[in-house]
Parts: C-alpha cells; structure tokens; sequence
C-alpha cells in the first residue's frame, strides 16, 4: 500500500466510523449471533495474494459488525462507559502511525515527556495531593498502564517489596520467602473481581471483607481483619479501596481505612477506575474524602473521561518502591539521562508501552476542563432524571444511593421477576443492563454508558423496561386465572366422583408442576 492508497483507505474509514458513530441507535446493542459465527463467514486459511482495501472495508460490515456488542450505543448501559470521541480516535491514529515503544526517554523522548506533562495536567484537574505529581519537589509522580487492574497489580508488588525490605531489616533472620509467606492484602467483598486477580497473580493472600448496609468497607472492619491475622504470626501488607464499587458505586471509607494504614506501615491503593472521572466536578469531591492518605491512586481515564481504551491513570506518592520491584536493567537499556527523566519500563509490568499519552492530550486539549466537566455533568443529570422515572413507578425500589451515572433499581418482590425483566430485555437487544447483588436481592444496574446519550434514550430505555414488567404482571395474571380455573374443576371432581376413580379423573387434567404446588390445590 503506497501513501496515495493509504489516504483513500483513510479517508474510507473514517467516514465510515463516524457513520456508525452518528448512526448507532439504529442497531441492536446486542448481537444476535451464535459462538462460532465467524468460522462459517471467513476462509480456513490466510489468503495467498492480497486483497483490496475496499474489500476488507465492505467485509467490516459484512462478518464483524454483526458480531459486535456496540459499547458506545445510547442504549448501552451496561458495566461502566468505555470512553470514545473523535479527538481520542484520531490520537490512537498518530499514535500507531508514530509506532515508536516508548520504554524508556532515550526510546522516544516525546513519548515519556508527554505522558509527564498529561499526567500532572490530570491530577491537578482532579485535584489530586501535590505529592501524587511529577512537578512535585518529592518522589511522586503519576504513569499511564494498560487497566485498573494493572495498577492494582503493580502497586501490590510495590507494597510487597517494600514491606519485605523494612522486615529484612528488623528481623535479619528471616528470608524472602519466609516473609513473603506471611503477607496479606485486604479488600471489601464489593471490589472489583480485578482487586481478587492481583492477589492471585502476585502470590498473596487477598481478604475479602464484609462490606455494611451502604457496601462500604468500614476502618473498624479492616482493622479487626488485621489485628486476627497479628495474632496469628502474618504481616498486613496492601489495602485495596474502592470508590465506585462495581456493583452500587458504593466508596468504601477512606478517611477511616487511611489513618490505620499509615499507621502501620500498610500500603493504600486507591482503585477509583469509574467514579475518579467526577473529581475533576468540584461539586462531588466531597463524595471521596481522605485520597491524602493513600500511597496510590489510580482511575480510567477510557472509562469516563471520553479516552479510548486503554489508558488507565495511576499516581505513586513514591516511585521508587514502584522501580525497586521492577528494575531489570541490561546494557542496552542504559542511556545517559537516566537521572533526568523517569524511564517507564520501571514503573509497569511489560517493558514496552504504547504512546497512550497522545489521545489523552488531543481530548484534553481540545474538550478543555471545562467540556469535560459538562460531559461528566450531563452524565449525571441523565441518571437522576431516570432515578426519578423508577420511583414515580411503585411497581419499582431504588435500592442504592444514585450519586454519580449508576442506578440499582429492581421489581418489588421475588428476585424472579428482576431476572425475567433481565432475561427479557436481554433477549430483545434494544437495551443492555446487568444484574447485581444487593444484600441478597436481584438488582438492575443501569448506567449511563454513552457520550451520545440522550433524554430521549433514557426514556426509550424506561420504555422498554417498563413494557416488559408490564408483560411480566399480565403473564403472572394469566398464570393465576388458569389456576384458579383448574382448582374449580378438581374441586368439582372431588365433590361429585367416588374416591376410587379420583386419580386417574385427576391425571387426565394434565396438571403441571406449578398447579400441583399452589395453595388452591393444597
């Protein structure tokens, strides 16, 4: 492909991407295909001769856009948002077309110094301590990684280290592995299932402490956990909290479980990958007290904060417990500015990165704080609005607090008819949501996922919510009438057949399980 033909086929996709952008609402958010779909549509073998771009274009929409669940569609509100917008998109397009792997600065210097100078832009927006920053007088400073969960991983290796180090040092006796056999990481049992992962993935026990009403894990909670596992000869280590749960955006109690932290020697990590986005809105900071306890923080900025995937944010307030448990160094890895500017091959798993830094740059230069504040606000103004839709219907319960773009309602009742409504609307791929667990009630999480939602969403969701639970009630009416029909006629034959002949008058009613279960049969 020569660079006239590149234009074309770039010019082609582009429009093509911002017609499915600007024409999303006329899919289904759901595919309706089966597994192995893709095997019946494309060849067995890789083709010998190559093909033209404008037959690869066509077979985007032909073979996989049918198998595409469209994270971006307005009526997708499922999980959490997965950030998108055209400044992110044609970041990734400079970014891939540099192609540079920026492990360290004397791999590409503009890589490393971009990403230094988009990381303090983004802390200071959210109003992170000053310690967090690279522009800070101390050791801090903040890294882009691939996830949350990538950060909560590093960050555990980091607290292993470090705490390996300090008991070497006080107990010169034991060993590594001595020491290492006593370390445990906590977390409430509302944390991502990424937080569980790290720990088995980093060789460490991971507590999994009950959260209160609120799905909040409590200081007193925590420190209990801590002071059994003392008395039985193990080590606290790492803490794990969450602002934003998954399941309620729930935000565990910082300013309890930080002052216990500190104070003995247990490293903090701050998992706010949903709700950090809101921090840069000074009006929901109050929400997420207590960050100046923490020894990192990480969000995502391809969650809420209209950045494609991946580019997940992470502040150390000191990095070199993060480079003393990944420094690998080999001669030709050494440069001579190595004293000067952070090499981030130090500062994750993978030696090389991506130049993630650009698309972050493009966004937040060309939305400004202020349009990414109105983006996160209208986010907001969205869900209260179908908050407000849920409870003028009595046939639902909100049954969390509504702060940021989350709402947990259900079917008042039996868990059953929440999982029908879900299994129905699911079905039908109008509209995708999830379910949760709420005190061991079947909840919906509804989100608002998309930059281009709309009020007019909403209430094409709530329509189709409330069409289906109406569905629902009239099945479970119809249910009952052919019960109470069939009772009649038992009733009938009990009162005029002789006993001998009642089982088989009552086997030729055919009568199901659930009529044979109810209480008018009883």
């Amino acid at each position: 492909m020569d660079a006239k033909e590149f234009c074309e086929f770039g010019k082609a996709t582009l429009e093509y991407m911002a017609d499915y952008t600007e024409n999303l609402r006329d899919r289904n958010v759901l595919p309706s295909v089966k597994p192995g779909y893709l095997n019946e549509l494309l060849p067995r073998e890789a083709p010998i001769k190559g093909e033209s771009w404008k037959e690869v274009l066509k077979d985007v929409e032909r073979v996989i856009m049918p198998g595409v669940s469209h994270w971006n569609s307005p009526h997708f509100h499922a999980y959490f948002p997965t950030g998108n917008s055209y400044p992110a998109i044609i970041g990734e397009i400079v970014s891939a077309g540099i192609g540079c792997i920026g492990f360290s600065w004397m791999s590409s210097p503009a890589c490393t110094e971009l990403e230094v100078i988009t990381m303090n832009w983004l802390g200071k927006m959210l109003n992170l301590p000053e310690e967090f920053l690279n522009c800070s007088e101390g050791p801090g400073g903040g890294v882009i990684q691939g996830s949350a969960s990538e950060a909560t991983l590093i960050c555990l290796l980091a607290a292993k280290e470090r705490t390996t180090r300090r008991l070497k040092e006080e107990h010169p006796d034991w060993n590594d592995a001595t020491i290492k056999s006593k370390l445990v990481a906590y977390a409430s049992d509302q944390s991502n299932s990424s937080v569980e992962k790290a720990g088995l993935l980093g060789s460490m026990t991971m507590r999994l402490l009950p959260a209160d009403e609120k799905c909040r894990l409590r200081g007193s909670t925590l420190l209990e956990a801590m002071r059994k596992d003392e008395e039985a000869g193990l080590v606290p280590c790492y803490v794990v909290a969450t602002l934003g749960t998954t399941g309620t955006c729930a935000y565990d109690c910082l300013d309890e479980l930080g002052p216990i932290c500190n104070e003995n020697n247990v490293w903090l990590h701050v998992d706010a990958a949903y709700a950090g986005a809101a921090l840069a809105c000074p009006e929901f900071r109050h929400l997420m007290p207590g960050i100046k306890f923490a020894d990192s923080f990480s969000f995502n900025p391809h969650k809420w904060m209209l950045v494609n995937f991946d580019c997940s944010a992470l502040w150390v307030k000191n990095s070199r417990y993060l480079i003393d448990a990944a420094n690998v160094d080999r001669v030709y890895l050494a440069h001579g500015h190595e004293d000067k500017a952070p090499d981030y091959r130090h500062w994750q798993i993978p030696l090389g990165r991506r130049f993630r830094s650009l698309k972050l740059w493009f966004v937040m230069r060309i939305y400004g704080v202020e349009g990414i504040q109105k983006y996160i606000r209208g986010s907001v103004k969205l869900a209260r609005y179908f908050e407000n839709l849920v409870r003028y219907d009595n046939r639902f319960e909100i049954v969390a607090d509504v702060t940021l773009g989350l709402v947990c309602f259900r079917i008042k009742g039996d868990n059953s008819l929440t999982n029908e409504l879900l299994e129905r609307l699911t079905a039908r791929r109008q509209i995708y949501v999830i379910p949760a667990t709420y005190m061991g009630k079947t909840i919906v999480r509804f989100v608002v996922c998309s930059q281009n939602c709309e009020e007019k969403d909403v209430e094409f969701a709530w329509n189709e919510i409330t069409t289906q639970t109406t569905e629902i009630f009239k099945s479970q009416i119809e249910a009952s009438a052919v019960l109470e029909d069939r009772s009649i006629e038992i009733r009938t034959i009990i009162t005029e057949k002789p006993l001998e002949n009642l089982t088989d008058k009552l086997l030729d009613l055919e009568i199901t399980s659930s009529v044979k279960n109810s209480p008018t049969i009883s």
